[in-house]
């Protein structure tokens, strides 16, 4: 695969996104379907309440997902990712594929 070697905007732009602490793993999460708040921070071991409600508002203000609110007693709030969310499927596919080669045998990558 050739690569066009002058800086991309777009590209800086989408790695430095998903690229951000927890985010990746947000969003793994979330590609296991509709999830509330505390269904996510049990699912990523070390995530604060507070760093996952900062990176659910990003997310949500990048469109690449949608935060539902179920008028039930008491309030109920899903997570669900959008069209453009689940357009990273094939990318967190493919990083899963490449650290499970790459990574998995790792003993720095094991350390961390």
């Amino acid at each position: 695969m050739e690569y066009d070697s002058s800086f991309c905007p777009h590209y800086h732009r989408a790695v430095e996104l998903i690229g951000r602490r927890w985010t990746g793993a947000i969003i793994r999460e979330l590609l296991r379907g509709v999830r509330r708040f505390t269904t996510i921070r049990d699912a990523i071991p070390a995530l604060s309440d507070r760093m996952l409600s900062e990176r659910l508002k990003e997310l949500e203000a990048e469109g690449i997902l949608r935060r539902e609110v179920i008028p039930e007693t008491p309030v109920r709030v899903e997570y669900v990712l959008t069209e453009k969310g689940e357009g990273l499927e094939s990318v967190v596919a493919a990083v899963t594929e490449w650290a499970d080669e790459w990574l998995a045998s790792d003993p720095a990558a094991r350390a961390s």
